[in-house]
């Protein structure tokens, strides 16, 4: 991806840096070269060379450009499992996937992990970003995701004679583990992503207190991936779940629900961050009736949005890491939606506005792996910026309306927001 040339001076804001520490009011963000120079006071900035472009802030808020944990690419107004899989080809959903790309970044996500792709579809997304020939977040792909037989993504009955190849790797024992590891090696992912446990959503099989992969699977699923230098995750809900995932050695934690003492303990002595995505449980329960869902799947749902209300905030409380972001696409959790997910974990989690922005930036790059290049505005780090008219700590729904937003730039570029120039279209021809 490119970077700016030249300077770039962005004042008359406070800066809030990602870092976890308060904001600094009347601050100034120098960029060089596309790499942030000088974060703090204006007062104290160093002196500036000629011709210096000049971002007026307006009084507003300079943070990083935020960070989606659990981002699904290729998920598009969802409304049956059927949708998951099979209702398009690899064709359109690559056509859909440019689309949430594109909206991510506008609603100010200057990154994000994915949490599943189907076809292997965010390997090439993350590429076709990197070249600048379409709008989007940073990516770290995860590709196809691994469950055991019978478990929470193997929905598909096998009358249709259809498979969900493009979707998971359904595997039953370690061997098949192994070779589902290996094909998404050869696939190019950086996350391998799993579903130890059920959910709300399949309450006749696979709730949410289920278990869906054995500890042998996972521990295999690990082994291999960790060879191969791969990190590994899991749809993690049910209690014994998570601590298996956790004991079989883990990366991160999805979701994370219901989370025991000694779960606890475990994912600090590791210090294993865990992305709760508890919006999307919010969302199910208030438009999921317009979508047919049963009374008893939102049942199920409300359970879940407690039990993980109270998992996350106990693991920040213990000095655990959250993430932020999970499962949009859905048609009642829709792409664009990301940031109604930090105004939840201010107004209904009870954390604070500056603790969620950091969630949302610092640790959401230490998630993807790259923490020493984004997720806080501190020298010599990538200029990805996030500039809002308002005061977010004030506000934190600012952040849901991206027509406030004055600029999202990467690499000091200024991809969209309301000074950006229209996205080039690149064509690239070969020599």
């Amino acid at each position: 991806m490119k970077t700016s040339q030249g300077t770039t001076l962005i004042a008359n804001a406070q800066l809030i840096d990602g870092t976890g520490r308060p904001p600094v009011p009347n601050a100034a963000l120098v960029i060089h070269d596309g790499h942030i120079s000088y974060a703090g006071p204006a007062a104290d900035a160093p002196p500036l060379p000629p011709h210096t472009e000049k971002i007026d802030a307006r009084g507003g808020s300079i943070l990083p450009g935020l960070v989606e944990a659990h981002f699904h690419a290729t998920y598009f107004n969802i409304a049956a499992l059927e949708d998951l899989d099979i209702k398009y080809p690899v064709e359109y959903v690559s056509l859909l996937s440019s689309v949430n790309t594109r909206l991510a970044l506008e609603c100010g996500y200057t990154a994000a992990r994915s949490g599943g792709c189907l076809f292997n579809v965010d390997v090439w997304l993350k590429k076709a970003i990197e070249e600048d020939l379409i709008a989007g977040p940073r990516l770290v792909a995860s590709g196809r995701e691994i469950c055991s037989a019978g478990g929470l993504m193997d929905w598909n009955p096998d009358f249709r004679r259809i498979g969900m190849e493009g979707l998971v790797f359904i595997i039953n024992g370690v061997e098949d583990a192994r070779k589902a590891v290996r094909a998404l090696v050869k696939d190019g992912v950086e996350w391998v992503k799993t579903y130890p446990t059920g959910d709300a959503a399949s309450p006749d099989i696979n709730d949410h207190h289920t278990l869906c992969m054995t500890f042998e699977e996972m521990h295999a699923v690990v082994a291999t991936a960790h060879n191969h230098k791969l990190k590994v995750t899991g749809h993690c809900r049910a209690t014994q779940g998570i601590k298996n995932a956790l004991r079989a050695g883990y990366d991160a934690i999805e979701h994370g629900t219901f989370i025991d003492n000694e779960g606890l303990d475990l994912l600090l002595q590791r210090n294993v961050p865990c992305v709760p995505a508890l919006y999307f449980e919010k969302a199910s329960i208030v438009y999921g009736p317009e979508f047919g869902l049963s009374q008893r799947v939102i049942d199920g749902h409300q359970e879940t949005l407690d039990a993980g209300a109270e998992s996350a905030r106990r693991i920040l409380r213990a000095g655990g890491r959250l993430g932020m972001g999970g499962d949009y696409g859905f048609g009642w959790n829709p792409h664009g939606d990301y940031a109604k997910e930090l105004t939840f974990f201010v107004k209904d989690v009870g954390l604070t506005p500056l603790e969620v922005i950091t969630c949302a930036t610092k640790t959401g790059a230490e998630i993807m792996g790259r923490d020493a290049e984004l997720g806080t505005l501190e020298k010599g780090k990538l200029a990805d910026v996030l500039i809002v008219d308002g005061d977010v700590i004030a506000d934190i729904a600012l952040l849901e309306d991206r027509t406030k937003f004055i600029a999202v730039m990467q690499g000091g570029i200024v991809k969209t927001g309301q000074i950006a120039k229209p996205f080039p279209t690149v064509v690239k021809r070969e020599k």
